[in-house]
């Protein structure tokens, strides 16, 4: 059986398959801990409508009482799927040197290979932000690369201080 697998920046993850009686399901396993259970319309595949939403707790335990273990197996062996290629959060720590800057002056893509492909602030999400989108302390960017990328992403972001380049004055 195959399970799709999309990365909703901001939200969480959201989870596809399509039973052997021809129902399309998805699972959409929110950042917040809460799973929405959807069922696609047969004539129209683009068309989901919402069954229920459960709680971190009572999505735990229909997980348990599906076979979890199983399941998430299942998911772990989804994400090995493109070798080398892996996702994460970076946050902006109050202190960084691109805390108020613009996105495309961390050179992201062009000095790691990583691309931040959404930028979370609070309950807002930017998807695909432009080299323009100004960074704040406290962003979490949704990044997609090689983990040597990510890291060496994570570092540029650690940088302390304030401006674009190390001579740059501190940003207003």
């Amino acid at each position: 059986m195959d399970v799709d697998e999309v990365l909703l920046p901001g939200i969480g993850i959201r989870y596809e398959l399509s039973t052997s009686a021809g129902d399309r399901i998805g699972l959409i396993a929110r950042r917040d801990g809460s799973t929405e259970l959807v069922v696609h319309d047969p004539r129209d595949p683009d068309v989901a409508r919402r069954v229920a939403t459960l709680n971190r707790d009572e999505a735990d335990t229909v997980a348990e009482l599906l076979g979890a273990p199983r399941i998430a197996e299942r998911f772990a062996d989804l994400t090995r799927e493109v070798p080398g290629l892996v996702a994460a959060q970076i946050e902006v720590l109050d202190g960084s040197r691109f805390a108020g800057a613009r996105l495309g002056d961390t050179r992201a893509r062009t000095l790691t290979g990583a691309s931040v492909v959404a930028v979370v602030r609070g309950d807002s999400v930017v998807a695909s932000p432009g080299p323009e989108h100004r960074l704040a302390a406290g962003d979490i960017l949704v990044t997609i690369g090689t983990e040597d990328g990510i890291a060496s992403l994570r570092s540029i972001l650690l940088q302390p201080g304030a401006g674009t380049d190390p001579g740059d004055p501190p940003a207003p």
